[in-house]
């Protein structure tokens, strides 16, 4: 969500520090898991915010992909990686939730403080945006 690897490593350190000064809140492991998504979209959201600046990176400058199978294309993983960052910090995280974390909207709703709905229409807002750009990419 941060996209830079050293940004959500210093979030991870940060989230996992409130976590020791807090595990005595912290009921049982599912209560964990829900703390832990909530504490650090949260402070995803935060550090977007207070890093209102978002820097265009060259094809050049930008990381290698790792990837998995043969049969993904590099390009088009790099072109929604992009077009995901230009999203609003909700829709974004909305998005990863469901097809990173691969959580139901019900549990998405629930993790975010949102409606259902809500979370329904940034999904297909966001996803019809995404097919809307690559499409034009591929044209």
């Amino acid at each position: 969500m941060l996209a830079d690897r050293q940004k959500a490593e210093d979030l991870a350190q940060e989230v996992f520090l409130r976590l020791y000064r807090n595990l005595s809140s912290v009921g049982s492991v599912v209560h964990l898991s829900f703390w832990l998504r909530k504490v650090t979209l949260n402070g995803a959201i935060d550090r977007i915010r207070r890093d209102s600046r978002h820097q265009a990176v060259s094809l050049e400058e930008a990381d290698g992909l790792a990837s998995d199978s043969a049969g993904t294309d590099p390009l088009l993983e790099r072109r929604l990686r992009i077009l995901l960052q230009q999203l609003p910090p909700a829709p974004r995280a909305i998005l990863l939730l469901r097809y990173q974390e691969d959580l139901d909207p019900t549990e998405i709703a629930r993790t975010l403080s949102m409606s259902i709905n809500t979370v329904k229409s940034h999904l297909k807002r966001s996803l019809a945006m995404l097919r809307e750009c690559i499409g034009e990419t591929v044209q």
